[in-house]
């Protein structure tokens, strides 16, 4: 009996434990691009409960070699993130009404200083819910020769 009543209290906890979704953001291009540099931030720290805050149930991404991946595989993979740090440079933002999209350069950086990949991205956004959700997002590895 002792053990139903510690597992019904940890189910009761769940929720408490999930993280606090930002609410009431402005609909302007400066929240879209504060957005984005809290997601690359987030992943620097491997931070998958503040990422999905910001990723729509529908999200969908195509990675640098094409693969399509859901919300869910995204999140998944967060964990085990090589160690690095996300600098986003060329920012850009829209919003026309409840949508939007940024445009940017992420660069990854180890702990040494030296780039490990720069990534040209792409994001679209909705409103809703008082925030914004990533719907899509694109990623373009850039060549050796371009970095």
């Amino acid at each position: 009996m002792k053990i139903l009543i510690t597992l019904f209290v940890i189910l009761l906890s769940l929720p408490a434990l999930a993280a606090d979704c930002p609410k009431n953001q402005p609909r302007t291009e400066a929240a879209l691009i504060a957005l984005e540099n809290s997601w690359a931030d987030a992943l620097s720290r491997k931070d998958a409960d503040t990422v999905a805050c910001m990723l729509a149930d529908k999200f969908e991404e195509a990675d640098v070699d094409g693969s399509l991946h859901t919300r869910a595989e995204n999140l998944e993979k967060i964990p085990n993130r090589k160690p690095g740090v996300n600098h986003l440079s060329e920012m850009r933002a829209h919003v026309e009404g409840n949508f939007g999209f940024t445009r940017g350069l992420a660069t990854l950086v180890d702990a040494s200083g030296n780039v490990i990949a720069r990534v040209r991205f792409t994001d679209v956004f909705t409103y809703r819910d008082g925030r914004w959700q990533a719907l899509a997002g694109h990623e373009s590895l850039l060549s050796q020769a371009s970095r």
